[in-house]
């Protein structure tokens, strides 16, 4: 998920790619191979179109109730790429779970995510739902990353892009901002979580097709008790297992707009 904000009462923790280079797993109408399962594009475009014709329902009662829908909001913001990184995020998480034999809370509910994220009674919601459980364990049972300045400034650049916090800071309010006591947990959590998906990409042989270039964790992060904000960190850069079986689709990158703040804010 990008640059978008869930506002939901669920308390989740924050959580995250290749391509299609290895010997025969170059297939074209696959979207991603971890281990010996395949995702296939058509599988990736059906769970988005299901969640835009959802989002769009949603939207059109809105309207027919006399609310009006900012323009900003009236298309789901979610794009092939986030459900690779669902789905993908969600293989090689469960393969974590249960390499560390972790427990895995059942606390979200597709109910809950597809009501927030408007996007009722869809594929996108169930694996949305599961994935923040896994995330949430994952969170909570892998080791605590050691934050340096390069960790800092990949989250930074991811809550940017989100729109989280406004691009400009320099590497002293990075420190200052990830430095709350509220908030580096979170960002400790997910980078260590960064780090053994990465791990994992190795371990499974991960390919993913090039028109989805990177790999990201869909984390979460929660500023005080109320603010959730989605945002994804990036894990792994595709572009050296680029193959020619397709072309890459170039992402859109708006600039965030939040206000400037000493701390990470919306």
């Amino acid at each position: 998920m990008r640059a978008r904000r869930l506002i939901a009462a669920a308390s989740v923790a924050a959580l995250a790619a290749l391509s299609l280079a290895a010997c025969g797993r170059s297939a074209p109408d696959v979207a991603a191979y971890v281990g010996d399962t395949s995702y296939s594009i058509d599988r990736v475009n059906a769970i988005r179109d299901e969640a835009a014709q959802a989002y769009a329902g949603v939207v059109k009662a809105a309207e027919e109730q006399g609310q009006t829908v900012p323009a900003e909001l009236r298309e789901v913001d979610l794009d092939g790429q986030d459900v690779v990184n669902l789905l993908v995020g969600l293989d090689l998480g469960k393969r974590i779970v249960a390499d560390k034999k972790l427990q895995v809370a059942d606390q979200i509910s597709a109910a809950d995510i597809g009501e927030a994220l408007r996007v009722p009674d869809t594929e996108y919601a169930k694996l949305a739902a599961e994935w923040y459980d896994v995330f949430n364990a994952l969170g909570q049972g892998l080791p605590k990353a050691e934050l340096s300045d390069a960790d800092t400034a990949a989250v930074y650049a991811a809550l940017v892009k989100a729109n989280v916090a406004r691009p400009g800071w320099t590497t002293e309010q990075q420190r200052q901002a990830f430095s709350d006591p509220s908030i580096a947990p979170q960002v400790s959590a997910v980078v260590g979580l960064s780090e053994a998906l990465k791990e994992q990409v190795d371990r499974q042989d991960v390919r993913v097709n090039p028109r989805y270039p990177t790999l990201a964790v869909p984390a979460v992060l929660q500023i005080q008790s109320q603010n959730v904000n989605l945002y994804d960190l990036p894990y792994v850069d595709g572009a050296d297992q680029v193959t020619d079986i397709s072309t890459p689709e170039p992402e859109s990158t708006e600039p965030g707009s939040a206000e400037p703040s000493a701390s990470v804010a919306p």
